[in-house]
């Protein structure tokens, strides 16, 4: 039986946070978008629909200078749409 390091233990640990997060942040910020098409919200945050659409679905988390251009877009602080 192979024993696991405690950094190979917290590496694992971080990299299931990493994508809970991801996926919280990607339902808020489908919530956010409301009755908006993904196409309109890409288009007013100058970014494509594709990665819209991987934000939504918990596969990337968005560059700091997207959050912040997001951030603006919905009116709300940076930290009640990104930090969990």
């Amino acid at each position: 039986m192979k024993m696991h390091t405690n950094c190979e233990h917290y590496e694992r640990r971080a990299i299931l946070l990493e994508k809970l997060n991801a996926e919280v942040i990607g339902q808020r910020l489908t919530q956010l978008r409301g009755s908006r098409t993904q196409e309109e919200v890409a288009n007013a945050l100058n970014i494509s629909v594709s990665a819209i659409s991987m934000y939504e679905r918990g596969q990337r988390i968005p560059r700091d200078s997207v959050k912040i251009r997001i951030a603006d877009y919905y009116k709300k602080p940076i930290h009640k749409i990104f930090y969990v």
